[in-house]
């Protein structure tokens, strides 16, 4: 249970840096509510996963998962480059992170 908790954790993670992107600076007010919204649930179900995982590889996940979404999400929504060594090393970054969870004492 605390896996799928911190993988929602990590979806919220990607909503939020992609929310941020809307913002543009937290200058729009509703995508900024969006955000700010998502951080909170982001951060609270990490911590929450905390109390099973160990921090260091549960921070690793989370940040993996957000970066691979939110740039996975930059490609599709802003027309980010999607060259082959891009997503070649957002591969590796999601093969570290099932071996974290499959190396992982929890």
């Amino acid at each position: 249970m605390a896996w799928l908790i911190l993988f929602i954790a990590g979806i919220f993670e990607t909503a939020w840096a992609i929310g941020m992107k809307y913002s543009e600076g937290f200058t729009k007010f509703w995508p900024s509510v969006f955000t700010v919204v998502c951080i909170f649930i982001s951060m609270g179900l990490l911590a929450y996963s905390l109390k099973w995982l160990p921090v260091g590889t549960a921070y690793a996940v989370w940040t993996g998962i957000g970066a691979v979404g939110t740039a996975i999400l930059g490609i599709i929504l802003f027309g980010e480059s999607k060259e082959f060594m891009r997503i070649f090393f957002m591969f590796l970054i999601i093969v570290g992170l099932v071996g974290l969870k499959i190396y992982s004492t929890n």
